[in-house]
């Protein structure tokens, strides 16, 4: 073949052909499309179950997704809104509920693996007619300012006190025993896991304090 038999193409040819070519290979054959479609429908459907969870002392029957974390049983499906949901990561505590007299972040554990628990949010320690000495104490001093991360702050200042009563060591302590009254070191360690974007870690520190002071 000589040169002269070969077509000549202009640059703007070359490039709307090029552009034809990668749009055709972008578009789904039928066969794929079909194949898509037949999927059936229940092969994506949710796994149920029916869970019991004893919730501020009343036992609740859920029919839960089996993939549904502990936050949006409470949140979503009873209703118990005080429990807030923040970084949904367990870093913030915002979402901290006491499951079995220990704090819990509960937006990191499945419903399901907590049927028969006994589990106490922030609606379960107080009412405003009747509110827990932790609650009073926080609004004596000024212990949130927008109040988002409060209820989980105080479920976890709650199950602190409950954990020095029982003798249980934080990482910044070996023992309490020879201690009976914890420190505000002791108690910003053991409440670092809950943050107040706020900074309003003074006036928790006090009224934690104060809580403790009162237990002495």
């Amino acid at each position: 073949m000589h040169d002269s038999d070969v077509p000549k193409l202009t640059r703007r040819e070359v490039l709307i052909a090029g552009a034809a070519s990668v749009a055709a290979a972008a578009v789904p054959s039928a066969g794929s499309l079909a194949a898509t479609a037949a999927v059936p429908a229940a092969s994506k459907a949710p796994v149920m179950a029916r869970t019991s969870l004893t919730v501020n002392g009343k036992v609740r029957e859920l029919e839960l997704d089996t993939r549904t974390t502990l936050l949006d049983a409470l949140r979503e499906h009873l209703h118990l809104t005080g429990t807030k949901k923040g970084c949904d990561h367990g870093q913030c505590g915002a979402c901290t509920v006491i499951v079995e007299g220990r704090r819990i972040n509960a937006c990191l554990t499945l419903a399901v693996m907590h049927e028969g628990d006994a589990i106490t949010t922030i609606e379960g320690l107080g009412t405003p007619e009747d509110l827990h000495p932790m609650q009073a104490a926080f609004v004596k001093h000024d212990g949130f300012q927008c109040g988002y991360c409060t209820p989980g702050q105080i479920c976890s200042a709650v199950a602190v006190l409950d954990e020095i009563k029982a003798g249980i060591p934080s990482r910044a302590s070996a023992s309490l025993t020879s201690r009976p009254r914890v420190t505000a070191a002791e108690l910003r360690e053991r409440m670092s896991g809950n943050i107040c974007r706020c900074g309003a870690y003074s006036n928790i520190v006090d009224a934690i304090s104060e809580v403790a002071g009162s237990r002495a």
